[in-house]
């Protein structure tokens, strides 16, 4: 099963409250943080909710 490492890129300050709960549910709190995740369309969703502040690799395992 393949694995999503994503970054946080950019700060949640200014971001809606929807967007601040799903970095969180994502386990991003820092900027440059970054967690690996598995590749669910639960995560995929989570990701498009906050595209704009993370940034997405693919991880082959």
């Amino acid at each position: 099963m393949a694995t999503l490492r994503i970054t946080q890129v950019k700060s949640r300050i200014g971001a809606k409250q929807n967007q601040r709960d799903t970095l969180r549910s994502l386990g991003l709190r820092k900027i440059r943080q970054t967690v690996e995740r598995p590749d669910t369309p639960q995560n995929r969703g989570y990701v498009h909710t906050v595209r704009h502040l993370v940034t997405v690799e693919e991880v082959a395992q």
